[in-house]
């Protein structure tokens, strides 16, 4: 019999499961089909929260079949999507919608928030800026827009407390999801009363807060019959899916970024101090999963939006309908394969380094007739590792190292982007070579929580995966300064 632990990521748009052995092995994996997003009104994102609980299920009971019978699932894990809010009764039961955090209908409110200097204090409580789509500005909304909701609504779930719920009968929250609701004070670890009264609830309509890696309960018999889990199987408090690719990473100390590049771009690093006045205002800080650690995070919004849009103008084509996935292998091999072109830049789409949310209007700078569509595409690239650069200049000037920087999705698997962004940033660039971090991290901390890992730096060296390393090119570099301050004066001249 082989004992496993089972890392859970429950993610916006689908939901993952990874089956491991102790020693750190991938014994199977399953991935939920993607929910369907709710629009009943212009700028609203809601999900049905019993189809997400749904998916959760299916993944676990799929896993564990691929698995077999020869494998003993021990413990549970998981790492959760944050900031969406799900408003329920008494009991548990949902009495409206999941609200995602991709939700723009706070957006006038969070408006006025910031004209009457609301932020201040909310930043200097939860240690975030505000944001349309968090849970704070959200439940003031109901309060103030949708009254038979709010009365409605006892208790108030994010994602990963309800999943927790389900699994185990357990109301639990993990520090790292708890401060993505922005109703946390940074400095105790508590719920915040000044945020709470500000949003119009009690700390008794929240889960109460424990720490990472600690055991929530036994997954509830019902549960285990359906996922076909073994009764007695742990559920143990995971954190923020972020938190838990960088624990996984070993982005653990200061000094060590993650760069999550999808379709949108968001850098996190991590800090060994909570005090706020070393942490550039551009940054919001949270807890890690990692005790004594928290996370210094950004968010640079849609940058690779853009190369999604200029992918599909330039290289659809008109005869048959490639795949995303040969779309983009068929742009990153022209663009490895095409010299570099000094006189054209792009300015963003949608996102950058002091505008992470709204649409701003994109161009290209410098066109010649001589240029093709891969050096339009470099000049796309170049604009987010230009603007990454520029977000994290903060970081530089507030004292804070910068050694090492993991890069994780869509963006990692170019054979070109990694180098533009190492020779521009001149950060060292690092690519695991594995693609499930957040199952992997919630893995982690079951296996220290049930006490079969001894602590994280334990996990860390059985789970270890291999990557690849880009370092920077100190010619390429210091070329790319000159346009980097080009890119820097068209940039602010736009805006």
């Amino acid at each position: 019999m082989i004992n496993a632990i089972l890392g859970l990521d429950v993610g916006t748009t689908t939901t993952k499961a990874v089956l491991f052995d102790l020693a750190g092995r991938e014994l199977a994996r399953s991935n939920s089909e993607p929910y369907s997003n709710l629009t009943p009104h212009t700028g609203w994102v809601e999900q049905d929260p019993e189809r997400l609980w749904r998916a959760v299920v299916s993944t676990i009971r799929h896993v564990v079949e691929q698995a077999g019978v020869g494998v003993h699932v021990q413990a549970v894990g998981m790492a959760a999507q944050s900031g969406s809010l799900l408003p329920a009764d008494g009991d548990g039961k949902p009495v409206y919608p999941l609200i995602t955090w991709m939700d723009g209908r706070t957006k006038n409110l969070v408006k006025q928030w910031l004209i009457e200097g609301a932020e201040e204090q909310v930043r200097a409580l939860s240690g975030w800026s505000l944001y349309p789509g968090l849970c704070l500005p959200t439940i003031a909304w109901l309060r103030e827009n949708d009254h038979e909701t709010f009365t409605a609504a006892h208790h108030y779930f994010s994602v990963n407390d309800f999943i927790a719920y389900r699994l185990s009968g357990h109301f639990v929250m993990n520090p790292s999801n708890g401060g993505g609701m922005q109703l946390v004070d940074i400095h105790t670890g508590t719920w915040s009363d000044a945020l709470l009264q500000l949003a119009g609830i009690s700390s008794a309509q929240l889960s109460p807060i424990r720490p990472s890696g600690t055991v929530i309960g036994e997954i509830s018999r019902e549960v285990c019959h359906e996922t076909k889990l073994p009764e007695g199987t742990v559920l143990v408090n995971g954190g923020h899916d972020q938190v838990c690719t960088a624990l996984a990473l070993g982005v653990n100390d200061p000094g060590k970024l993650l760069l999550a590049c999808g379709t949108a771009w968001v850098i996190t690093g991590v800090a060994d101090t909570k005090d706020l006045e070393r942490v550039p205002p551009s940054l919001d800080l949270n807890f890690h999963a990692q005790d004594g650690r928290y996370t210094i995070s950004q968010s640079l919004g849609g940058l690779g939006a853009s190369l999604e849009w200029w992918v599909h103008q330039a290289w659809r084509g008109s005869g048959d309908s490639p795949s995303r996935e040969a779309l983009f292998v068929a742009m990153d091999t022209e663009v490895t394969a095409a010299q570099a072109d000094s006189s054209i830049y792009f300015l963003p789409l949608t996102g950058g380094h002091d505008n992470p949310a709204t649409t701003q209007y994109g161009s290209f700078q410098g066109l010649q007739l001589n240029q093709n569509r891969a050096d339009l595409a470099r000049a796309i690239m170049e604009s987010a590792a230009f603007e990454l650069r520029w977000a994290l200049e903060p970081i530089k000037e507030a004292g804070l190292p910068l050694v090492e920087l993991w890069m994780v999705g869509g963006a990692a698997k170019s054979a070109t982007w990694p180098s533009i962004l190492a020779n521009i940033t001149a950060i060292p660039i690092r690519l695991p070579q594995y693609d499930n971090w957040p199952a992997l991290g919630g893995a982690i901390l079951a296996g220290v929580g049930m006490g079969e890992l001894s602590s994280i730096e334990d996990g860390l060296s059985r789970f270890r995966k291999p990557a690849a390393e880009v370092v920077p090119d100190r010619a390429l570099n210091e070329r790319y300064d000159d346009r980097y301050q080009t890119y820097k004066t068209l940039r602010s001249e736009r805006t």
